[in-house]
């Protein structure tokens, strides 16, 4: 679901209008209605105190699924390969 369509959604299955939920934030209602038409994108930090004013609440799970994990992996491995390797010569130790 886009962002624009689920703050509507939120804000209307809480019960409150958009000057109700601009005044809860601190931003102005135009701003508000932006979002939800889509004509501009909120920040996560705007869209977490949204959320809040609405009375819901953003769980975000920072795990990564193990196959998109595996494969970004391979993405990065396969990079590196592909990098010149020009090792240094190892610093001789000194003997005493």
């Amino acid at each position: 679901m886009e962002a624009s369509k689920l703050l509507k959604d939120l804000r209307t299955r809480a019960g409150l209008t958009q000057v109700e939920v601009a005044r809860r934030v601190g931003i102005p209602s135009t701003v508000v209605s932006a979002y939800e038409r889509g004509r501009r994108e909120p920040s996560f930090e705007v869209v977490r105190r949204l959320v809040g004013a609405m009375g819901f609440a953003i769980h975000v799970d920072g795990r990564l699924d193990p196959e998109v994990q595996a494969r970004k992996l391979a993405d990065v491995l396969l990079l590196a390969e592909q990098l010149p390797y020009h090792p240094k010569p190892l610093a001789t130790a000194r003997l005493r």
